[in-house]
């Protein structure tokens, strides 16, 4: 079956990199199999996510972990867990917080909006976020001050090149300042799943990341940290989160994705992502007004992306024309746009075989030509 051609969709060439807009990753044979033979059978769920538990916490270092519908999803349901506990009652008075510790402190420069704004995903638990300080500089007497005045359920960090890049305190201290206080640390780590290691040894209680970016399975959020905090996690199912469950093929491909990941070679994954990086690079060198580097990820992630820097006099375009014209046709190819009115853009090749990074190149040069 042609799913473009039978519902009129465009192709897309993904340059853009893991995006929940271009319908998650390309699912990996390995784990698709294992899906697909998920759909053939029944499980009891809760021992099923037992199960998911345990591979959570091999992949992870965590106590256990749990499979939700989706990192948003997770965000929510990982506040809830901190305002009720292992409660049945408070887990059914959600979103009321009536007796309950509610706020859920946030620096300003992590309130990003990664679809949605992450305060309201925050809100939806029923708890109050407290924006703390400016955009750009958050001292820890700001944290102190806020821990000190009570109520306080959670704080949520942001693990994102979306955050502001400068002026926060950095998750080692934030944790320091919120155990200090007896409060928990949630971290959102859409992105970040080949980093789960080092955010659990940091002292996060619970951090959640996608399935469905680099781990290339099924649409999910994998949820991991403390053992309490993760039943309660899983517990609002019976509540609030009853419309945010995971079925079995999100929590069987964050398994098999887990377990992939656990046996991969992540320098030969790497090296072959500087190898097309590099082939970017070669087919776009000496285009007059294009400028060309590379940038790794800003979080520490192993892998790189071709920037690409417009000189408008020069090339004809600005990053933002280029990005559009780019985009219109079929296939689309959708370029990572996010720094385009600051006159770059990136392509990411993690998701474009070779074919399809000639074709971007070739389409850069003739739109560039023109």
């Amino acid at each position: 079956m042609d799913i473009h051609a039978t519902y009129d969709l465009r192709h897309v060439i993904n340059a853009c990199g893991k995006m929940t807009k271009l319908a998650g990753a390309i699912v990996l044979p390995e784990i698709a199999d294992t899906v697909r033979e998920s759909l053939d059978h029944f499980f009891e769920l809760d021992a099923l996510q037992e199960a998911a538990g345990q591979v959570i916490a091999r992949a992870s270092g965590a106590e256990t972990g749990c499979v939700t519908a989706c990192t948003s999803s997770g965000i929510t349901l990982s506040v809830a867990a901190t305002l009720t506990g292992n409660d049945l009652a408070r887990v059914w008075q959600l979103p009321d917080t009536d007796g309950m510790k509610h706020k859920v402190l946030i620096q300003k420069g992590h309130c990003v909006n990664y679809g949605a704004p992450i305060t309201q995903s925050i809100r939806l638990a029923g708890a109050t976020p407290v924006e703390m300080g400016t955009i750009n500089n958050c001292p820890a007497d700001v944290i102190r001050h806020e821990l000190a005045a009570g109520d306080v359920a959670a704080v949520v960090a942001v693990e994102s090149h979306h955050t502001a890049r400068h002026g926060w305190v950095p998750l080692a201290e934030v944790v320091e300042l919120a155990h200090g206080a007896g409060v928990p640390v949630i971290v959102d780590g859409a992105a970040q799943d080949h980093r789960m290691k080092q955010l659990i040894d940091a002292g996060a209680d619970l951090i959640i990341t996608s399935a469905h970016k680099y781990l290339c399975s099924t649409t999910g959020g994998v949820v991991a940290g403390r053992r309490d905090l993760i039943e309660a996690v899983y517990l609002q199912n019976r509540g609030i989160g009853r419309g945010m469950k995971a079925g079995k093929e999100a929590i069987v491909g964050a398994m098999a994705a887990l377990e992939f990941r656990m046996n991969e070679d992540i320098p030969a994954w790497t090296a072959e992502q500087d190898r097309k990086v590099g082939l970017i690079l070669d087919q776009l060198a000496g285009i007059p007004g294009l400028g060309l580097s590379i940038d790794p990820d800003p979080n520490g992630c192993p892998f790189s992306r071709a920037r690409l820097d417009l000189d408008p006099a020069a090339a004809g375009h600005s990053a933002q024309s280029l990005t559009d014209a780019l985009a219109d046709g079929d296939p689309t190819i959708v370029t990572r746009a996010h720094h385009a009115e600051e006159g770059y853009i990136y392509l990411d090749a993690i998701e474009m075989t070779d074919d399809q990074i000639s074709f971007v190149c070739r389409r850069v040069r003739e739109i560039l030509s023109n």
